[in-house]
């Protein structure tokens, strides 16, 4: 046994409270090393009739490590506990205070979750767990009214550039929520909606109106409303990490310089502010002088955005915030946004923006979940036939270990957006790829998102072709590539162990694409086949139930002497299901 693999703290991911009465423990081992883990559980003020064991589960593998995996529901709320690892005849056992080969006397030297405070316990919206997300860029969704449409509107479906405009707008929105219910959605992301001079609209000039290329505040109250009227959640993009150079107090610096009311708005490395030889003399995102990087450490700058936040809220009854660019703004402010904005919204669902691992926005006091761009990079590379299935079962698995579970059911799942190439186009063109790629999207754990356009077959390469026109005229549309888009996302919504259930690999092997996996609760069970080459494929795994149906036709599956034979097309998958009796 390598003892130098194990790895347990009574802390973060590895020791915390899913709810008021449970804990989750996790630990590691070196991977295929270790054939058991022994949770050693009691309360320290009376170990001997509070003590109990629990054999943990081998929750995920990745390239190095196992992970193990305990729910533990102490009857006091206090819990000492130490972990009992065996290996053929070799057994070791690991508390705070080392690892020994004989038992230490308990609770003395144990790790230590000492109470369950309910105040404490990492919440996330319920109803995000249920989400299935459709991201809109207002200004290439829908033209609903001409009269607002910028001088030089160019006709609708033209070639996307960097500073053109086809007239999008919420009017355009309102006009197909029809379609988009139809579809099955019931969350909108939108990108920023507020006063700004470009079309992306991420350099806002004024955080309490509308664009008024969009429409007007009342257009967008009247929006949502008719949203939750079907049922639709609302999720607007927060731009809280920099403004537009035309914001008023930016422009207040330029004019006045040192002597300005709002230089300490700003990150003002010298006087005058300008871009010298291409780099801003203040700090900015990226390298975009138009778009000045705000002090979010200043009292001011955070009291005004913070109000922002809080005032859509309660203006228009929003469920939600999406957080740009969020790794760059300081933590402090994003506690502060967290309290104002559930204040305002218990259930309000915040995401940020961040690219890679985010555990340290995810604890709870800060965001509910991320952008979770890693997930898009690895599902498409294994599409893409970048790696065989054990190699993306150690790259989810190790994905899955990244954050608390309350995070994995919510955190924000999309294989492309406005900043990425369209999710066709990633895949070569190929409809098949695609399709697989999407039943993974929504048999996976997490709030899966769609970009607007992807369930018709739009394709683009990256900003700003991928922010091409909507297409609306029926007999353009990929309706074959809708009514799969439609199909999974009824599928999702009407069993809740797709949604909530335990994920697990059951099939992947070192050298071969193709993958089994399952989702199951305490009611329902789902088996995923996935062929992800260009010949035909026959899967096989161990299955002892009888009673499975193909969970898209109907059609009653077997398995023949204890085992499941699946025959699969090229880039083919079949969904399995079965009915679990309740316990």
């Amino acid at each position: 046994m390598l003892l130098e693999a194990l790895y347990h703290v009574p802390r973060n991911k590895w020791a915390y409270a899913y709810d008021p009465r449970t804990i989750h423990l996790r630990f590691r081992t070196k991977k295929n090393d270790v054939t058991s883990v022994v949770a050693m559980t009691g309360d320290k003020y009376d170990w001997k009739a509070t003590y109990f064991e629990i054999t943990m589960d081998k929750a995920a593998s990745d390239e190095m490590f196992d992970y193990w995996e305990a729910a533990v529901k102490p009857k006091y709320k206090r819990l000492s506990y130490g972990f009992r690892i065996s290996a053929g005849s070799e057994t070791v056992y690991m508390v705070d205070s080392g690892i020994y080969r004989n038992c230490p006397p308990p609770p003395g030297g144990y790790y230590e979750f000492p109470y369950i405070h309910e105040i404490d316990v990492f919440k996330v919206p319920d109803w995000a767990k249920d989400a299935v997300f459709y991201q809109i860029m207002p200004e290439r969704f829908a033209n609903g009214d001409p009269r607002n449409d910028p001088p030089g509107t160019e006709a609708w479906g033209g070639n996307p550039k960097t500073d053109n405009y086809f007239g999008g707008d919420l009017q355009g929105v309102l006009d197909h929520l029809d379609d988009l219910a139809d579809l099955g959605i019931n969350a909108i992301y939108f990108t920023p909606l507020f006063k700004s001079p470009s079309n992306h609209k991420y350099d806002i000039v004024d955080y309490k109106q509308v664009d008024p290329h969009f429409g007007d505040n009342e257009l967008l109250k009247r929006v949502v409303d008719a949203c939750h009227a079907k049922g639709i959640r609302v999720m607007l993009d927060a731009v809280f990490n920099h403004c537009s150079e035309q914001f008023p107090p930016f422009q207040d610096v330029i004019r006045n310089g040192e002597k300005s009311k709002y230089k300490d708005w700003f990150h003002i490395n010298k006087f005058p502010v300008r871009v010298e030889n291409g780099i801003a003399t203040y700090d900015t995102f990226g390298f975009f002088g138009n778009m000045p990087k705000f002090n979010t450490a200043n009292p001011e700058v955070k009291a005004y955005l913070l109000d922002v936040a809080e005032y859509w809220i309660k203006e228009i009854n929003l469920d939600g915030w999406r957080l740009d660019v969020a790794n760059e703004i300081d933590h402090h402010f994003w506690r502060d946004f967290r309290n104002v904005v559930k204040k305002a919204n218990p259930e309000a669902y915040i995401v940020g923006e961040v690219w890679s691992d985010s555990l340290a926005w995810l604890m709870g006091d800060q965001f509910d979940s991320v952008m979770n761009y890693p997930f898009a990079d690895k599902v498409l590379e294994f599409f893409n036939g970048g790696m065989d299935g054990a190699a993306f079962s150690d790259r989810m698995s190790s994905l899955l270990m990244r954050y608390p579970q309350q995070t994995n059911e919510v955190v924000f799942n999309m294989l492309c957006s406005h900043d990425t190439p369209r999710l066709l186009t990633r895949l070569g063109g190929d409809k098949r790829k695609m399709k697989l790629s999407v039943v993974f999207l929504f048999t996976y754990m997490g709030t899966p998102c769609i970009f607007y356009g992807d369930e018709v077959g739009l394709a683009g390469d990256g900003d700003p072709d991928c922010r091409k026109c909507m297409i609306w005229e029926k007999d353009k549309q990929d309706r074959d590539l809708y009514d799969f888009y439609k199909l999974m996302i009824g599928l999702r919504k009407t069993h809740k162990a797709l949604r909530e259930g335990r994920f697990r690999f059951l099939k992947a092997e070192p050298g071969n694409p193709c993958i089994i996996y399952e989702r199951a609760d305490d009611q329902d069970h789902f088996t995923i086949w996935m062929n992800n080459t260009a010949q035909k494929q026959t899967l096989s795994h161990p299955m002892e139930a009888t009673d499975w149906q193909d969970a898209l036709s109907g059609e009653k599956v077997s398995p023949e002497n204890g085992v499941m034979n699946v025959a699969l097309d090229p880039y083919g998958y079949r969904i399995l299901y079965r009915r679990i009796a309740k316990k």
